[in-house]
């Protein structure tokens, strides 16, 4: 045998035996590490919502669960929050964000989307006595009217763009900002259609859907990738089959209590 020969075999020998790093894949990085690290919020039912016990529970925490799975991997949650979590992705905090994230331009810039698993809108959740009065934009945006948000996600950013003339109140607490509105310490909160629902069905006599002619807006739920072709194959093949079997469905069913 050659040397040349053998010095090509004993290099690519080496090579493979050398462990995944980030600039060859972020997929690839997170098969050598045996982790998937996922960013969530732990606040939003029935997505990804972390009890008094300290155990994370919802619909996207299943999958990602799953997710972690399919890729030979251990899941691990890393808890962020909607203000901080565009910056802790940067700063490489997590491989993906789940729980309810919104596609949009500004999480676009920073990493790939996967396939969508959520298609909703945004719609005003009030006290059942108000169903038929907060029905509009307008009729929101009043003087007298009290809004209230939490702070640093989509919620936050429709409120004030929206809502000129109403008080807006920006409450820190997204696990308990609905009871707020339960004990007459606020009016409204626009969020998104799955929650209304949700807390409508929680708080059930006391909170409503406010009687909207459609969502105020559309948009989709997705989770956020680090930027990497491979990741992003492999996510989006596992959401593709979630979807297509009924898996993502019966995940967000059994969250919907």
């Amino acid at each position: 045998m050659k040397f040349s020969h053998m010095l090509a075999l004993s290099v690519a020998a080496f090579i493979a035996t050398q462990p995944a790093r980030a600039d060859e894949g972020v997929l690839a990085a997170i098969k050598q590490a045996g982790v998937l690290r996922m960013g969530t919020t732990g606040d939003y039912k029935p997505f990804s919502y972390k009890g008094a016990d300290g155990a994370l529970t919802g619909a996207d925490i299943a999958m990602g669960e799953d997710l972690a799975t399919s890729l030979g991997v251990k899941p691990e949650f890393v808890a962020t929050t909607w203000k901080t979590m565009l910056e802790d992705f940067k700063a490489n905090k997590f491989d993906v964000l789940l729980g309810g994230v919104t596609v949009n331009p500004a999480r676009a810039e920073v990493g790939d989307f996967s396939l969508p698993n959520v298609s909703d809108g945004k719609r005003p959740i009030v006290r059942c006595a108000d169903k038929d009065t907060y029905t509009s934009i307008e009729a929101i945006d009043q003087p007298s009217v009290r809004v209230i948000v939490n702070p640093g996600g989509t919620n936050d950013k429709f409120a004030h763009e929206r809502f000129t003339k109403a008080p807006i109140q920006v409450f820190p607490d997204n696990k308990v900002i609905f009871d707020e509105i339960a004990a007459n310490r606020a009016d409204v909160m626009v969020t998104d259609g799955v929650e209304v629902d949700l807390q409508s069905k929680l708080h059930e006599g006391v909170l409503c859907p406010a009687a909207v002619a459609q969502p105020f807006t559309h948009f989709d739920n997705a989770y956020l990738l680090r930027k990497d072709p491979a990741l992003k194959a492999a996510v989006d093949d596992f959401m593709r089959k979630q979807l297509e079997s009924g898996g993502w469905k019966t995940k967000l069913n059994a969250a919907m209590k």
